[in-house]
């Protein structure tokens, strides 16, 4: 009697995982997609931003839609993100130790200096802002909670750029950077510089390169080696002189400074 082939299937998971860690990495893609566009999308849509076959989108579409993390309108058959990348986003801030430490500063900062102050952390070649405290004179959105701006434009990025070597700058950054605004820098040897004299200064500084309008200082809590995380001050160019920005930049310095040694005595890195 003829034995039976096994199906190789089932006695050889590698095609099975590998179909799995494609979903999950498309499953991934069209959430940061989401995430990265702040309108509507439709199937359409996802397949020029994506380049995934319409056939994946659609299960990938029904698959997030049904767990929450795509909401969807019927009349239009389009899509966004749903509430539960929210209730995510929010547990990432929920249980980092360094949050409550910098929110205090933050505090501290807009009591003293009357402006927004911001906290945030770098992902490679952007900033994240992760807390903010708004001034209430303030005029400009600059950033909310989960927004992010390229390191080479903000403050808060070229602080924590300064952190790294000139090899390393170079290996993380093309050498033609993006503007933001008339302003924004976009050769690595004006980033370099800008780098350097933040080394100097013990502070970063950009006058309307990442909002027009909008000049900003901040400077690296020192509790890791290179910094990964920043507090910046966000001033509107109408109510500062350089002098007032200087001061403000120096006040960051020193309360990073401080903040960096609570975070270490806490045991937190």
């Amino acid at each position: 009697m003829p034995q039976k082939v096994a199906n190789p299937a089932a006695t050889d998971g590698a095609p099975a995982e590998s179909s799995g860690v494609k979903s999950a990495r498309r499953a991934v893609d069209l959430i940061e997609t989401f995430a990265a566009n702040d309108v509507w999308l439709s199937l359409s849509d996802l397949h020029a931003r994506t380049g995934f076959p319409r056939s994946s989108l659609h299960g990938l579409l029904r698959t997030l839609l049904e767990a929450g993390w795509l909401e969807a309108d019927a009349n239009t058959a389009r899509y966004r993100l749903g509430v539960r990348a929210l209730i995510c986003g929010t547990a990432y801030l929920d249980r980092d130790a360094v949050v409550p430490f910098a929110t205090e500063a933050l505090e501290r900062i807009r009591e003293k200096t009357g402006f927004t102050a911001h906290f945030a952390r770098r992902n490679a070649t952007e900033v994240v802002y992760l807390e903010t405290r708004e001034s209430q004179r303030s005029t400009h959105l600059v950033s909310r909670v989960g927004r992010t701006l390229p390191t080479h434009a903000t403050a808060l990025g070229k602080a924590l750029l300064a952190e790294l070597t000139h090899e390393e700058i170079e290996a993380l950054l093309p050498s033609t950077l993006i503007p933001l605004t008339p302003n924004t820098i976009t050769s690595l040897e004006a980033l370099h510089a800008e780098c350097a004299a933040t080394r100097e200064r013990g502070y970063a500084a950009e006058i309307e390169e990442g909002t027009l309008g909008v000049r900003c200082v901040a400077a690296v809590i020192p509790y890791r080696i290179p910094g990964t995380d920043a507090i910046s001050c966000s001033m509107p160019i109408s109510q500062v002189t350089d002098a007032d920005a200087q001061r403000v930049g120096e006040l960051l310095a020193e309360t990073t400074t401080e903040l960096g040694q609570q975070l270490r005595r806490a045991g937190i890195r």
